[in-house]
């Protein structure tokens, strides 16, 4: 089985703030990232080819052709697989007109994923099945349910749930699927609606509500009390308490104390202080817009419920307040009373009153500090990607004023 390396294509850009440091294909949609799901897929290696800035912290492997995948693209059959592996030489395999794959040599492959158009020594093959695209944050809220039931229903197994103790209570038809050594007490479980996953080593504390589609990854926990509605998908090594509802939590962060959070991303590394709330849902109910690095401004998004999308190390204090459709950039650092704008800059620091900038080497300390709580060590590798965001973002940063 050849290697799928998965391109970001212009999907690095639109998806910002959630690609500053990381490839398209290390996004959590449903219960895996792009990577995971492929790797399962083909049961081979699977392994992101960045976006050329990303390029020194995820290098591409040299090899003498590749067989390019689109990270952003959520297929929903995995027999995708075996028509990619079955693709010729100089061959792209196409949904509605976009790259879905292709096997090219080197010197072709930049050109193909740049996302102009593609060079006419290509032999084009349409693919029909059904497949759907991130193409900005909110997608991966938007998906996530439907996301969720189908990599859940892959998984190929029956239901667990008298695997969970006595003190719990299970309501519904759909199954409920439980890793070993899950801890889960005294909790109800609400299946009616689709089903509920608990990974390995996750805990459920006294107390919790859970509605399905719902992943709880592992070594993941929900706090006492915890009330989890469906569409959500917390990642490996997070902490969640309070009231949450189809939020995509990407790994390795907080949000352990009352509040609420809905129809959200949450980036890797951050930190949601006691009672933070943040609104999905315009007095008005009018369309939500959010703001877009790609187009440099807010955009409409199609959607009535949207709240906070936060990238990877961004932490707020207690008591933060956002607005419908916040975006905070990453590394920022919020707190203090009232509603922060909503598009928080990378590398922010403050609030409602006014932003300075978060220093990076303050920046790399916290993180260093953050990451090493977790048994983890913030790499070179990982230093210099914050530390190229913190170069790429001044732009964003208005306040810091035009450099000399």
């Amino acid at each position: 089985m050849p290697t799928f390396q998965l391109f970001d294509g212009l999907a690095h850009a639109s998806l910002r703030p959630l690609t500053a440091l990381r490839p398209v294909a290390d996004l959590r949609v449903g219960l895996y990232t792009a990577q995971e799901r492929w790797r399962r897929w083909t049961g081979s290696e699977a392994i992101p080819f960045s976006h050329p800035a990303l390029r020194p912290f995820h290098p591409a492997r040299e090899t003498a052709e590749r067989l390019l995948v689109a990270a952003a693209a959520l297929p929903h059959d995995s027999s995708i697989a075996a028509r990619i592996t079955g693709l010729g030489a100089n061959h792209a395999l196409l949904h509605d007109g976009r790259l879905l794959a292709a096997r090219v040599d080197v010197e072709l492959a930049e050109e193909v994923v740049a996302g102009g158009p593609l060079p006419d020594s290509l032999e084009r093959i349409d693919y029909t099945g059904a497949v759907d695209w991130l193409e900005r944050p909110h997608d991966l809220f938007a998906r996530n349910a439907a996301q969720l039931e189908r990599d859940l229903i892959d998984l190929g197994r029956g239901d667990e749930r008298e695997r969970l103790a006595a003190t719990n209570t299970v309501i519904g038809e759909y199954p409920v699927f439980v890793e070993p050594d899950v801890v889960c007490e005294a909790s109800t479980l609400d299946v009616r609606e689709g089903p509920i996953f608990l990974g390995r080593e996750a805990q459920v504390m006294p107390g919790c509500l859970l509605r399905g589609p719902l992943a709880l990854c592992a070594h993941s926990t929900f706090k006492m009390g915890a009330k989890v509605y469906g569409g959500t998908t917390v990642g490996p090594h997070c902490k969640v308490g309070g009231e949450v509802q189809n939020v995509v939590f990407q790994g390795y962060a907080n949000k352990g104390h009352d509040g609420y959070l809905g129809n959200a991303v949450i980036g890797r590394w951050c930190n949601l202080g006691a009672d933070t709330n943040a609104s999905n849902l315009k007095n008005n109910y009018g369309e939500v817009r959010q703001w877009d690095y790609s187009a440099g401004r807010f955009v409409p998004t199609g959607l009535q419920f949207c709240g906070l999308v936060m990238g990877d190390h961004a932490k707020c204090g207690i008591n933060t307040m956002f607005n419908t459709g916040t975006v905070v950039g990453t590394s920022a650092n919020v707190f203090g009373a009232g509603f922060p704008r909503a598009f928080v800059p990378d590398f922010a620091w403050g609030g409602a009153g006014g932003f300075t900038t978060y220093d990076i080497a303050k920046a790399l300390d916290t993180a260093a500090r953050v990451v090493a709580r977790r048994g983890l060590e913030l790499t070179e590798a990982r230093a210099g990607a914050l530390r190229a965001a913190y170069a790429a973002t001044a732009v964003y940063r208005r306040w810091e004023g035009s450099p000399s």
